[in-house]
């Protein structure tokens, strides 16, 4: 079976048709259990697009920094997160969704498009969107956000890890492995862990038992 690889065919498209720029916007952070959803917005440069790009679960940690950085130097970006409280008063999807507004509207210059990556597009975008499914792996573009979304949430678990020492936060990102979960329930649950989460649920609903 042939692996798809991401392109700039949809950008080319919009761009012929009259688009001043296109911006790819992803997000990482759905499945952890602690931690914030963080989302990306890359508007890149056609004439110097970074070589390599990829969706960023198909590269190694080293080739994702790698990228990060020539990103970060050749194309317009925005970072945004939406918060643990966020996630637990929104629920996951839409605390997803709001990630993504925050780092388009935090772009320097407004698209003319955003290419978002899934089969939903965010209310209140304020500009023309297009979902595309699988898009990290279909769009340069959507293949940097994520690329910039993960380096970003990496970072920003491996300091939380620091604060918050036990989880493994640094190896696991928030997720539930094993270890995660067995240092919820023997440390207990931190002001960044997802009370709304049914693992976290659980636990402080036996706490409180």
């Amino acid at each position: 079976m042939t692996q798809l690889q991401p392109d700039y065919l949809l950008e080319t498209d919009y761009l012929r048709e009259g688009a001043h720029s296109i911006a790819g916007v992803d997000e990482v952070g759905r499945g952890p259990i602690a931690g914030p959803v963080t989302a990306a917005a890359v508007v890149l440069d056609a004439e110097n697009l970074p070589t390599g790009l990829n969706d960023s679960k198909k590269l190694s940690a080293r080739k994702r920094e790698q990228l990060f950085d020539q990103i970060m130097r050749t194309s317009v970006v925005s970072i945004a997160h939406a918060s643990v409280d966020e996630i637990d008063d929104l629920n996951i999807l839409y605390a997803s969704h709001l990630a993504m507004v925050r780092a388009c509207n935090g772009l320097p210059i407004r698209p003319s498009v955003a290419l978002i990556d899934g089969n939903l597009v965010p209310q209140d975008l304020g500009l023309k969107a297009v979902p595309v499914v699988k898009g990290d792996a279909r769009s340069l573009s959507i293949a940097a956000a994520s690329i910039v979304a993960k380096v970003t949430r990496d970072r920003l678990m491996v300091d939380l890890a620091q604060q918050y020492p036990g989880y493994g936060w640094s190896q696991n990102a928030g997720y539930p492995t094993k270890a995660h979960l067995e240092a919820l329930r023997d440390i207990g649950v931190t002001p960044h862990h997802r009370r709304s989460f049914r693992p976290v649920h659980n636990i402080l609903y036996q706490v409180k038992s």
